[in-house]
């Protein structure tokens, strides 16, 4: 789609339906994590089987999307860039989130996760030494002061069982703002299905061989339920939001698909909520609002970053 081009009103519907989709396919992730955990198994187990699980899928959309052709003759420099970020986001920022999963609420994680816009808008101002407007400073404020709430609740019991948790899902969604940032240097040169494959590919390399000189026990039961687990978190947790979101994302532009992601927090909640009785205190929730209302702001401006659709699953 042409710049200045208004999408048709099918295509419009359709890319906020798709993208939809995608927001609440990656809600849930915690949601089978945390099921999965209650079963026995541990963080490194569960990531390996999904990485391992849904790189085919995606190797087989990027060559469907791309051609054999396109992926395999990529630039070099293109293909490595796309490497090292998906070995920052997919294999540490993933081990650091899932470990999170361990120690806090998956409404929590979700929407801590969700601060990664605010991140890549201070990266963003650092790399290129462009100062922020005034809009984005205020919306910059609210989101810290949303994760302030969030992590905290006005609480001192409840900073004190977050806080490790949420420095993990924080630390995690500096990986996700890189990999946006990596993605807007190298998409250019290999279109983003392909970025996605090659990051993908190479995390998953690392967790293969991070499991395999790992001293610790396999945790991973395949009893009925665990298999419906497993297969939930791979494809409606996985596979399903990367491709509804990349769809989504080119129907829409990513400004308007990050909009329209902003459903996944409050999904995330209401699931926790139902399926393990997690609440949020009061403090929290105003947290949520403000965190919530801050990417609003920033989304309200031009995104400095290219449209990598992958998500923050």
């Amino acid at each position: 789609m042409s710049r200045g081009q208004r999408p048709r009103h099918g295509s419009t519907f359709a890319g906020i339906v798709l993208t939809s989709i995608g927001a609440v396919g990656f809600a849930a992730k915690g949601i089978f994590a945390k099921a999965l955990y209650v079963d026995g198994w541990d963080a490194l187990d569960l990531l390996v089987t999904r990485a391992v699980l849904a790189l085919p899928v995606i190797a087989l959309w990027a060559v469907w999307s791309a051609g054999p052709t396109g992926v395999l003759r990529a630039p070099p420099r293109a293909m490595l860039g796309a490497a090292i970020a998906g070995i920052g986001c997919y294999y540490f920022g993933a081990l650091w989130d899932f470990q999170a999963l361990q120690l806090i609420d998956a409404s929590v994680e979700r929407v801590l996760l969700f601060a990664y816009p605010s991140i890549i808008v201070i990266l963003h101002a650092l790399i290129y030494r462009r100062r922020p407007t005034a809009r984005v400073i205020v919306a910059l404020a609210l989101t810290y002061a949303g994760i302030l709430m969030v992590v905290t609740g006005l609480d001192m019991g409840v900073l004190h069982g977050n806080l490790a948790g949420a420095g993990l899902v924080l630390a995690c969604a500096v990986t996700s703002a890189l990999y946006y940032l990596a993605g807007d240097r190298w998409t250019p040169g290999l279109g983003s299905v392909a970025f996605t494959f090659y990051a993908l590919s190479a995390a998953t390399l690392c967790l293969v061989i991070h499991r395999a000189f790992s001293h610790a026990p396999l945790t991973m039961a395949w009893s009925g339920r665990d298999v419906a687990l497993v297969a939930g978190i791979v494809v409606f947790a996985t596979i399903v939001p990367m491709l509804a979101m990349a769809e989504g994302v080119r129907r829409l532009g990513a400004p308007r698909a990050s909009l329209v992601s902003t459903i996944g927090p409050p999904t995330t909640i209401l699931l926790g909520a139902w399926l393990f009785g997690e609440r949020l205190h009061p403090a929290q929730w105003c947290g949520v609002a403000l965190i919530v209302a801050g990417i609003l702001a920033l989304e309200g401006a031009r995104r400095p970053v290219a449209d990598v659709a992958t998500g923050t699953g």
